[in-house]
């Protein structure tokens, strides 16, 4: 079975670490991006959540890189970058200029709930024992990150009720 052109039974130890890497370095990347667009935006509390996600998945993967490391030292990557879109990392349209807090967790819940999904797929067509152990972990490791949001979420007051489009400028005549 071959998920995202990976193909997941001929997974090797190495290539699911890095693959796990590379998940982890692209939504650390695209929350960087949401934080720089809530600064631009003036949303400062949405920013913050989203530069603590930074902090969350560079933690992740730098505990997946050393890993790495240790087992494999600088064995060349076979899974690149071009070969993952969108694993753990939210989605573009999910972000809105003036976004809440609650907004931007609601976010981040969805890429860890895609995250999950996509390690517990993989799960059942693996056939190294070594790789479904870690793709098990990861699932885990999503399942506690969604506790962890939904803990958050719980902290926060109802959203004021008003639609984000209500804050979008109406398109310009040209």
């Amino acid at each position: 079975m071959s998920i995202q052109g990976i193909d997941m039974a001929k997974l090797s130890l190495v290539d699911a670490l890095d693959l796990a890497i590379l998940v982890e370095d692209e939504a650390q990347e695209r929350y960087s991006e949401f934080a720089a667009q809530m600064d631009q935006h003036r949303t400062p509390e949405a920013a913050k959540f989203f530069r603590y996600m930074v902090e969350n998945e560079a933690k992740h993967g730098h505990e997946l890189a050393l890993t790495r490391a240790k087992l494999f030292g600088a064995t060349p990557a076979a899974v690149t970058r071009e070969m993952i879109w969108d694993i753990e990392a939210p989605d573009y349209d999910a972000v809105r200029a003036f976004m809440t807090p609650r907004k931007a967790m609601e976010a981040a819940l969805a890429s860890e709930v895609k995250a999950h999904a996509f390690f517990a797929a993989a799960l059942p067509v693996v056939k190294n024992e070594e790789v479904r152990a870690l793709f098990a972990d990861l699932a885990e490791e999503e399942l506690q990150h969604q506790t962890l949001v939904r803990a958050e979420l719980d902290k926060l007051p109802p959203d004021s009720g008003l639609d984000d489009e209500d804050f979008v400028d109406p398109p310009a005549p040209q």
